[in-house]
């Protein structure tokens, strides 16, 4: 377990910052922007999980946010690196999970007949920010993945995620029945 005493290492001030395996890279680099990206995402996820949520919905952001803890810790490792065996990593097992309770979740909804408004709950509208977040970082992702070898379960994982935020910001509106609709025509603005 690592030991966390020195916060203010300095070793940034120039601009940089250390992988996993001690190479230093810019902290503008494609890699640095992805785990970045994961770290904001799960930033959003403790936002997520201090409000009052459905049924188990609690427990398992929690095991989101360790998950996507160890996605950081994958991609701020390259592939080749002496590392990587030994940290935990996404498979194909993580992304079955995910379809599970995507699929769970999906069967307790109402139907939607219209594209559906951030909005309603607290924590629906926080949910909808962690799914436009994960598309972000699936983008981020997908433009690592065109320079430098990444696991290819760690897309497959993210674009479950982000499927898996929106059907849970539904339930969050009452199993979709508080949704905020879309409505093409416009509504009416507010009076003077």
């Amino acid at each position: 377990m690592p030991k966390l005493d020195e916060i203010m290492t300095r070793g940034g001030d120039k601009g940089e910052t250390s992988l996993v395996d001690g190479s230093r890279v810019s902290k503008a680099s494609q890699r640095v922007k992805t785990y970045g990206t994961v770290d904001e995402l799960n930033a959003v996820f403790g936002l997520v999980r201090c409000e009052e949520l459905p049924e188990d919905l609690t427990a398992k952001v929690l095991y989101l946010q360790n998950e996507l803890f160890n996605l950081g810790g994958e991609l701020a490792t390259p592939l080749d690196s002496e590392f990587a065996d030994r940290l935990p990593r996404i498979q194909q097992a993580h992304i079955e999970l995910l379809e599970n309770w995507l699929e769970k979740a999906r069967q307790q909804l109402t139907a939607a007949d219209s594209f559906i408004l951030p909005g309603g709950t607290r924590a629906a509208a926080l949910l909808h920010l962690a799914r436009t977040v994960t598309r972000r970082c699936e983008r981020e992702l997908v433009t690592l993945m065109d320079t430098e070898a990444v696991n290819p379960a760690c897309l497959s994982f993210i674009n479950r995620l982000s499927d898996l935020c929106f059907v849970w910001s539904r339930q969050c509106n009452a199993n979709g029945t508080a949704d905020i609709l879309w409505q093409p025509e416009g509504v009416s603005p507010p009076g003077n």
